[in-house]
């Protein structure tokens, strides 16, 4: 009989957007390392998991849905593991996932949070904000438009009302960082880490990369970069993570994003592992209590 028994919840495709099949692939992936590991494992769609509650103590998941995070939060206060955390997945909306950087010194880019029916163009101009990108701030992106790079002031404040005309009540305005664009992965508590340049390796769900560009292989502190994100991953109650960070041209890093259980698309094989082994121990240090 295995020794841990693990519900393992998949991603809605509507929140896999152009990444479906990379989602599945590294859920499937750890899946496995853990059945290799003595665990047993019963995978369940987020839609056979809004409508029936698996008995396992361990829930591993990608669920992005709000009645599925809502549900794995009422089962975290009845005392099952859930990794990554229900609560820890709302904190990467967008809104809260800002307010939590900017409350917490992690850096990251200037940022207004606003109403999508306000005037913002005098508020840009008082930060000295020009180029900048507008994104949806009420919950995870879904659609190419729910992140929108804007030129000017102006044009921020036709996409807002954009926003707002889609049923989009709040958004995030970040000014657009200039440098180099790099996109990170890593596990907390283990010792994997993984970033690359996306726009050389050809790496998009919609294409974003294409504004800041190719690289210039600006010099930066790469254990620093790490130590952030480990740090940030504390703070987000994340345990399996993913972002996006901007490389300045003074070496100085800034997080743009980070996400919960991203699809690890470019180094699946090497992260599959400590994934599984990252779940295993805290389901074995549950066992102890």
């Amino acid at each position: 009989m295995a020794e841990i028994k693990i519900a393992g919840i998949m991603r809605a495709g509507a929140y896999s957007p152009n990444h479906i099949g990379n989602d599945a692939a590294i859920f499937n992936a750890v899946a496995d390392q853990l059945r290799r590991r003595g665990c047993e494992v019963e995978v369940f769609s987020e839609e056979q998991f809004r409508t029936s509650t698996p008995e396992q103590p361990v829930i591993m998941n990608m669920c992005r849905e709000k009645d599925s995070v809502e549900k794995l939060q009422h089962l975290e206060e009845e005392g099952r593991l859930v990794i990554n955390s229900g609560f820890g997945i709302e904190n990467c909306t967008r809104e809260r996932m800002t307010l939590i950087m900017l409350g917490n010194s992690i850096p990251t880019a200037d940022s207004l949070i606003v109403n999508t029916n306000e005037k913002v163009v005098k508020d840009l101009n008082d930060k000295g904000i020009t180029s900048c990108w507008i994104k949806r701030g009420d919950y995870h992106s879904m659609h190419k438009e729910d992140v929108t790079y804007c030129r000017h002031p102006e044009e921020a404040q036709d996409v807002l009302h954009e926003f707002f005309y889609r049923g989009i009540k709040r958004a995030v305005i970040n000014r657009h960082l200039q440098g180099d664009l790099i996109k990170f992965y890593g596990v907390s508590g283990q010792p994997f880490f993984f970033w690359f340049y996306p726009f050389e390796e050809h790496h998009s769900k919609y294409g974003y990369e294409e504004v800041n560009g190719k690289s210039h292989n600006i010099p930066f502190d790469e254990a620093y970069l790490k130590e952030i994100c480990n740090r940030a991953s504390e703070i987000f109650d994340v345990k399996i993570y993913g972002g996006d960070c901007i490389v300045d041209p003074d070496g100085s890093i800034r997080i743009i994003d980070f996400n919960d259980w991203p699809s690890f698309a470019p180094c699946r094989k090497e992260a599959a592992p400590y994934i599984a082994k990252a779940i295993l121990a805290e389901a074995k240090e549950r066992m102890k209590r």
